[in-house]
């Protein structure tokens, strides 16, 4: 029966085979960019858990001056500033039995003790750079209406919470062995301050990219607490959204310049959207074989804030600085602009330096300069770093 496929009706029934994840690499990078998946259970008010990657391959030293001895596959963490640890093997590793119950007692064990607050949040918002994120949105994203909080009072928390052995441990595979799930379960029922859970998440494959996956979590959820009151949704910014708020602006060079930088985009590259409170899209461009966040494109309640930003954290981590330092030399200079890119190599390519809108259509050429800068980024054919 595990081998039966589940079936989709549309206008018509096309039935999706069980399909194992290629690599482990491959499974990780799906939790990574899907972390809704291991969202069960709630927030300590009753709202639905929401995790926020905090970072992969996330290091866990053995004393407070040694480098990292082992590194933890997922580091996770909710608006309630608990840490979410989570191992990735799949079913054809032999260590999914036993072995990796040790591996994360270990990483606990030691995470609570040498994970200060100022690494958790580095290492969040290194994520964030590398994933074409500003911090605003990512904040706006995990914190929600508790946001008047301020990043040093969160990670505090969360240090905290380690220190107090409040985490949570999330063994996840595409299938759950016996042995480890009743280990699990032993280790759920006598832990007085940490949650440990397995998460068998299988996957079905249908026609061209269609994907079912379908996760079922062993270790005694309560799943009783988990109440739509309350719940804290995350606004996404859709193209007819931005260009509903782009109509408003008053000046018609503006509204030019933010269609056409959305139109380039949708067009050569794509568009992601994003998760701030105000309206707001990701533009990403294929580059050397990688999809690259490039810039951000942010339109406030205010017209005067509207803004493009660049994502030079991205582009150096996916690129190198190199070539990060020849797209900041290519773009134009304009007012406000020019002295952040100046400052770009003080900070090792690492920023959002931003310009305007109202700057930028003031400039007859400034939008296709920075579409051809664009252009001889994505064309570079220099290795990546």
């Amino acid at each position: 029966m595990t081998n039966q496929p589940v079936f989709v009706l549309g206008e018509e029934l096309q039935a999706l085979e069980r399909a194992e994840f290629e690599t482990e690499a491959e499974f990780q990078e799906l939790l990574a960019r899907h972390p809704r998946v291991l969202d069960f259970g709630s927030l300590a008010d009753g709202r639905p858990l929401r995790l926020v990657l905090v970072a992969r391959e996330m290091g866990v030293p053995t004393s407070t001056d040694s480098a990292p001895a082992y590194w933890l596959d997922h580091l996770f963490v909710d608006a309630d500033g608990v840490p979410t640890l989570v191992e990735v093997k799949r079913a054809t590793d032999t260590r999914i039995r036993r072995e990796v119950v040790g591996q994360m007692l270990d990483y606990a064990a030691n995470a609570a003790r040498y994970w200060p607050a100022v690494l958790l949040r580095r290492s969040f918002e290194d994520t964030c750079a590398k994933d074409g994120r500003s911090l605003e949105e990512a904040y706006g994203e995990l914190l929600g209406d508790q946001d008047d909080r301020s990043a040093e009072e969160f990670w505090t928390t969360v240090e905290e919470r380690l220190a107090a052995g409040q985490m949570r441990l999330l063994f996840v595979a595409d299938q759950i062995p016996l042995e480890l799930r009743a280990i699990v379960e032993f280790l759920n029922r006598q832990l007085r301050q940490t949650d440990v859970y397995a998460v068998e998440l299988t996957q079905y494959r249908g026609a061209g990219d269609l994907r079912v996956l379908v996760p079922r979590v062993h270790g005694e959820v309560a799943t009783a607490a988990k109440s739509p009151s309350g719940h804290r949704t995350t606004q996404r910014t859709t193209r007819a959204d931005m260009d509903e708020a782009i109509a408003s602006r008053p000046d018609p060079d503006v509204r030019r310049t933010a269609t056409t930088l959305l139109d380039h985009a949708a067009a050569e590259g794509r568009l992601e959207c994003g998760t701030a409170k105000y309206r707001s899209m990701r533009i990403y461009y294929r580059v050397s074989g990688r999809d690259v966040p490039v810039a951000t494109l942010s339109l406030r309640e205010d017209p005067a804030k509207d803004d493009l930003s660049f994502a030079f954290g991205s582009i150096t981590y996916h690129l190198g600085h190199e070539r990060a330092a020849a797209f900041a030399a290519s773009l134009p200079t304009l007012p406000g602009l020019a002295e952040k890119l100046q400052a770009l190599p003080a900070k090792g390519y690492n920023g959002w330096p931003s310009v305007s809108l109202t700057a930028l259509a003031s400039e007859p050429t400034a939008v296709e300069g920075i579409l051809s800068a664009i252009q001889q980024l994505v064309e570079d054919q220099r290795p990546s770093a």
